[in-house]
């Protein structure tokens, strides 16, 4: 607990994060958090002034760090309290796209309390560190989100084959294999002695092509990912059975197509996912490195990664796990109509689906002169 100097006392950590770290990470964390938490209480709203923000402040904003702290730990699968704006700027972002829908006043507030976070930062600790974040909240939320085009959909999907590979075993030679084993040691957090040609068959296995395919096919949601199981594939009809209660926001059982290089993607998936011990006890269809359920942050991490591979600009646009499920929406309802795009997104309205019912930029572009 922090001591707010007029009786109250306020949680330096949250429980969450004390189920996150490790004991000697808990240290670390805990002594950041303490001396953030004590300047914001007697210095934070005027450090000229000497004068300090309200102990329900200091506990808001404590309890929303702990939160931007958790979602870059899960995101890059490690320990650090060196976040920058950009870290900033992406969590706001996958708050704005998150399942939740948070209110226009929780998005603001978090924003308060990481901008509290960087004036620490630049007033205690001397960094350099100016945060102009992305939004405001005053537009309309509701709206699709930015969405990959058809060329760019083509290139993601290209992208998942170079996504963590690494050459094959048999063509590298002695000295270019230790190396590799190196690489692949840190990369799977085992002893170089323990690594194995099987480390090379996991480096370059199926699962994040299986995962991103279906993705680009089905429009899965970040929600639909974390519940997928081995039940839901059909690669023999090439379809997803998504039961009643597993689709989000939806009552009905769904059946949903994918195209057949999906389905072999997922039939060699469903091969290769026997082969690993962390599915030993879980019929989940996509988990982590680290065994977790894939969420918006870690999707979106991983979309980012696939368009920097892809050479596809993000970082001036809105770029989530939904702009994949945007695209879909868009672009089935350009190529069908509707009502495949609300059964494919899996939409219990039409009402909801009509908000894909708009021409890419590039083809109103091209429109005056086929009106001709």
């Amino acid at each position: 607990m922090a001591d707010s100097g007029d009786g109250t006392d306020l949680p330096i950590i949250s429980g969450p994060v004390e189920q996150t770290l490790s004991e000697r990470e808990l240290v670390a964390y805990r002594d950041f958090k303490s001396d953030l938490l004590q300047w914001l209480l007697h210095l934070g709203k005027d450090p000229e002034h000497a004068e300090g923000y309200a102990s329900a402040t200091v506990r808001q904003v404590s309890y929303k760090v702990d939160t931007f702290y958790r979602w870059i730990w899960e995101r890059d699968d490690q320990y650090t309290i060196a976040a920058d704006t950009k870290d900033a700027d992406e969590f706001m972002m996958s708050l704005i796209c998150s399942e939740e829908d948070y209110s226009t006043a929780h998005l603001s507030t978090s924003q308060k309390c990481l901008k509290r976070l960087f004036k620490w930062r630049r007033h205690q600790r001397g960094e350099e560190v100016e945060w102009e974040p992305d939004q405001s909240f005053s537009h309309d939320l509701s709206q699709p989100r930015d969405f990959l085009t058809t060329d760019e959909r083509t290139e993601v999907r290209e992208a998942t084959l170079e996504y963590g590979s690494i050459p094959s075993y048999s063509s590298l030679s002695s000295e270019q294999r230790d190396k590799w084993r190196i690489h692949l040691a840190q990369r799977f957090e085992k002893p170089k002695s323990e690594v194995t040609p099987d480390d090379w068959n996991r480096a370059n296995g199926w699962k994040i092509p299986s995962l991103v395919w279906t993705s680009l096919d089905t429009g899965l949601r970040p929600i639909e990912v974390d519940r997928a199981t081995v039940e839901w594939i059909d690669t023999s009809n090439s379809v997803l059975r998504i039961p009643k209660g597993e689709s989000s926001k939806n009552t009905d059982n769904w059946i949903v197509s994918v195209t057949d290089r999906t389905a072999s993607a997922l039939d060699r998936w469903l091969d290769e996912r026997e082969q690993y011990s962390a599915y030993d006890d879980t019929d989940a269809l996509w988990l982590t490195q680290r065994g977790n359920a894939y969420n918006s942050s870690s999707l979106r991490y991983m979309l980012h990664q696939l368009c920097e591979i892809a050479e596809i600009p993000y970082e001036n646009r809105q770029m989530s796990w939904y702009s994949i499920r945007h695209s879909v929406g868009t672009y089935m309802t350009r190529e069908e109509d509707l009502a495949a795009a609300q059964a494919q997104l899996r939409h219990k309205t039409s009402e909801t689906t009509m908000r894909y019912d708009q021409a890419p930029v590039a083809d109103r572009r091209d429109a005056p002169d086929r009106m001709e």
